[in-house]
């Protein structure tokens, strides 16, 4: 039987990954190829979480910089998050999976509200939980709900699936001659300024010693071999 390494993960993916290569709305293949990385590791014993943005649909400060309400434009932002996961859980399930979305706002006919304990109930059961509408507050993003409920359900590790293969000393699409970390410290990542995530969700995971590894979701088998221990990415951790 295989050793994993990461029996219990948070997976953070962003709502622009799966509007694919249109740039907005939801790509059937991008929900496709994602379910069928997410069933090979559930099938290996994995216990998955699954936080996903909403910018595909809708994004809170894109809002406020038209003219409209902060607070109101993020509400919506978290209501773009609650569709995005029922996208996934639907397309999950028609893979055979178990899943509960569970939202921090109430809305009962679609998903169930979150409770801790419910969602480790979940997870234990072998079900995929997928946390919708974010904190439930205005002016928090995805990666800090990510941060936040990895932490509350005792994930082992937060995964953030990007388009990139890592963290990188600079920009990789705009400068050529940046090179990617292996490893890289929370203090270092501080100090160097390196976008990984907002600063609230990045305190979190270095406050409780929660592991973050950056690396690319659209490259298939990536996520099976993170699990088990393999060196992809970049692992940022104390």
């Amino acid at each position: 039987m295989t050793q994993l390494k990461y029996k219990r993960i948070l997976l953070k993916l962003s709502g622009e990954a799966l509007s694919g290569e249109k740039g907005y709305g939801i790509d059937p293949a991008v929900l496709e190829a994602y379910s069928l990385e997410i069933k090979q590791v559930v099938q290996m014993g994995v216990q998955v979480a699954i936080v996903i943005g909403g910018g595909n649909i809708f994004r809170g400060i894109q809002g406020e910089r038209s003219g409209m309400d902060r607070v109101q434009g993020d509400y919506m932002g978290m209501l773009a998050t609650v569709i995005n996961a029922m996208a996934i859980q639907s397309s999950l399930e028609q893979h055979g999976l178990y899943t509960r979305v569970m939202s921090a706002i109430k809305m009962e006919q679609v998903c169930e509200p979150y409770v801790r304990r419910r969602a480790v109930r979940h997870l234990e059961k072998g079900r995929i939980v997928i946390f919708g509408a974010g904190t439930g507050n205005p002016y928090f993003t995805t990666d800090t709900t990510a941060s936040l409920r990895a932490i509350e359900v005792e994930a082992d590790v937060v995964l953030k699936g990007t388009r990139v293969d890592g963290v990188y000393t600079a920009d990789p699409f705009k400068d050529k001659t940046a090179t990617r970390y292996t490893t890289i410290s929370f203090q270092d990542v501080y100090e160097k300024k390196l976008n990984v995530m907002d600063l609230t969700a990045f305190t979190l995971c270095k406050e409780n010693n929660l592991p973050i590894i950056v690396f690319d979701m659209n490259k298939s088998g990536n996520l099976i071999r993170l699990v088990e221990g393999d060196d992809i990415g970049t692992l940022i951790t104390g």
